[in-house]
């Protein structure tokens, strides 16, 4: 039976943040931490699933995102993000909890275990392995990969703002939901990659695209850019990191990001085991980027499976 999703605004660090959350959480809590251009809402089928399990889920919109507040600052501290959470949690009087990442979600994911073993039940990210080192792809990807692009002060916000937001959402979902990675030609921006002619994922519906949209209508992308895009090489160096926590990694096949330089061989390689320990490694082969969205059923079947292991 669907829960009723409940939303509050929560005071958290001299911001109010969005939060969105369903279940009664007789067996724990699970937090999800969303990526770009996604947003609280792209974690539904997996909170309506635990909270069916007997789980509460909270799955805040990040700051700057959504319906939650915009900071002063041009950039956010990736500690930030990580303080966030503590904060969510000690405003809801949660002692432990499951952080569950997508994308640059699993940044404060992965930083939060490692900081807050006590608070942290276990950790699942998907579509990013844990790096000890700053992301950088400075020489190794062409000059039209969209974050490089994104970096820039302006540059993306003058694409972007050549279309409307709904327009905006759909082009990214089309483009991240493929198996290429998306590089712009000499010439080109991101957005000119696809059209209004180009389908839609078959699993994301024009109702979805309307929800995403009246989310950004607030928040606009300004801010989202910012964060990750300008701090994805300022993330912390942590050679010496050692989870104490299970850590679930979880990857779509398809996913484009499968091949940006070190992905892979941080997965399938081994590369992770040195930090974690208790780490356990699943692969949904046909999945995409959005693969907590394109196939909802067997992510929720290994979520729930990684919630059990670790009553």
């Amino acid at each position: 039976m669907v829960q009723l999703i409940e939303h509050t605004q929560l005071p958290i660090r001299g911001l109010n943040l969005h939060v969105a959350q369903v279940g009664t959480g007789e067996l724990g809590t699970v937090v999800f931490l969303h990526g770009f251009p996604e947003i609280w809402y792209s974690w539904r089928h997996q909170m309506q699933a635990v909270a069916a399990a007997g789980y509460r889920a909270i799955a805040p919109d990040s700051r700057g995102y959504g319906l939650s507040d915009q900071p002063e600052d041009e950039e956010t501290p990736w500690e930030d993000l990580v303080a966030d959470v503590l904060g969510i949690l000690d405003a809801l009087s949660i002692p432990k909890a499951f952080l569950v990442g997508k994308d640059f979600g699993t940044i404060p994911a992965y930083d939060f275990a490692l900081r807050h073993p006590t608070r942290t039940r276990g950790v699942m990210c998907l579509g990013m392995p844990f790096s000890p080192v700053p992301f950088n792809f400075d020489g190794t990807m062409p000059e039209g990969f969209y974050p490089l692009r994104w970096r820039q002060p302006g540059r993306a916000e003058a694409d972007f703002g050549r279309y409307s937001i709904r327009r905006v959402v759909r082009t990214i979902y089309v483009l991240f939901s493929g198996s290429e990675v998306p590089v712009a030609k000499e010439g080109q921006e991101t957005m000119d990659l696809a059209d209004d002619s180009t389908p839609l994922p078959e699993w994301f519906t024009e109702e979805d695209l309307d929800e995403y949209a009246s989310l950004y209508e607030k928040s606009g992308f300004e801010y989202p850019i910012r964060m990750p895009y300008w701090s994805i090489d300022k993330m912390a160096t942590q050679l010496d990191a050692k989870f104490e926590v299970p850590v679930f990694m979880v990857m779509g096949e398809n996913d484009y990001a499968f091949k940006l330089p070190g992905f892979e061989a941080a997965v399938r390689g081994g590369m992770m085991n040195s930090f974690a320990p208790d780490l356990k490694v699943a692969f949904v082969p046909e999945g995409s980027h959005f693969v907590q969205e394109q196939f909802p059923e067997q992510v929720n079947d290994l979520l729930l499976g990684f919630l059990k292991d670790h009553p």
